[in-house]
């Protein structure tokens, strides 16, 4: 691991990068260009204190983890990531497999949909960034690991759990469309893939999803309408919206509700009051 070429890396990066770059507002005056400590650390889900000791050159060696979440805070080119990883001692990531990269023109996206739940989803559905008003509404993905990352993997590992955010009566539909949508990531990533590993755990853990996978159903599509369930708040009809990058390897999710509805009305609750509860 080089830590001087790491410190000088991060800072010449976080200095390139502006509030705006990032979704952030300016607020006071700055001393500094850039970016501060604390807006990389927030934007990486890291304590400002570890990003601070990377910088300093006393930090340890950071976990792939750790540099992909970086690498979408400082809004690194492919280039620019993969020589991140190598500085840190790590095999830059095979960018036909990687899932976490995100890439910064869908970040530029998001980081303007600041009025309505919106986030990134691998075709695991993997959330791999979300704003604050998804953490409200869909609850914060940003501590979850392993299998466990994907949405698939949970809703049949953990039904009591994860479908707390569905009403009852759409779940068998919300099955068939999960298992469809990773028949059809099984097809492109291997039996050897994360895909595959999932479907091996799942198909121990699960009659209802062996059941399913064997109908060998194939589909990735997202609802375009959809009833949310908020813990506090009930019900909520959204208006779903995907936009997928050129890969179709991951997809930009953005949930609305009709102007002037009671919908609207408990989105905008949700933006304002953020993961506070209720």
């Amino acid at each position: 691991m080089d830590r001087e070429a790491l410190a000088e890396f991060l800072l010449r990066r976080r200095e390139a990068l502006t509030p705006a770059d990032v979704g952030l507002s300016t607020g006071p005056r700055r001393r500094t260009a850039g970016l501060r400590r604390e807006e990389v650390a927030h934007l990486a889900t890291m304590s400002t204190d570890y990003y601070t000791r990377l910088e300093q050159r006393r930090g340890p060696q950071p976990s792939v983890q750790i540099l992909a979440a970086l690498a979408r805070a400082l809004r690194l080119t492919e280039d620019e990531r993969d020589y991140l990883f190598r500085l840190c001692g790590h095999s830059a990531p095979d960018r036909a497999h990687v899932a976490d990269y995100v890439r910064p023109g869908i970040l530029r996206v998001l980081d303007r949909l600041h009025d309505t739940p919106a986030f990134v989803v691998s075709v695991l559905d993997e959330v791999l960034v979300q704003n604050d008003a998804a953490r409200a509404l869909i609850g914060d993905a940003s501590g979850l690991t392993g299998l466990e990352r994907s949405g698939i993997y949970r809703w049949f590992a953990y039904p009591e759990i994860e479908r707390r955010r569905y009403r009852e009566i759409d779940h068998a539909r919300q099955s068939r469309a999960l298992v469809a949508s990773l028949r059809a990531a099984h097809g492109v990533m291997g039996a050897r893939s994360r895909a595959g590993e999932i479907v091996t755990e799942l198909s121990v853990r699960s009659s209802e999803f062996r059941r399913l996978w064997a109908a060998h159903e194939v589909s990735r599509r997202f609802e375009q309408h959809k009833v949310m369930v908020h813990p506090e708040l009930g019900e909520i009809e959204v208006d779903c919206q995907a936009l997928f990058t050129e890969d179709e390897s991951q997809a930009l999710i953005v949930l609305t509700a009709a102007p002037g509805s009671d919908a609207a009305s408990k989105l905008e609750f949700l933006r304002v009051l953020g993961t506070q509860n209720v």
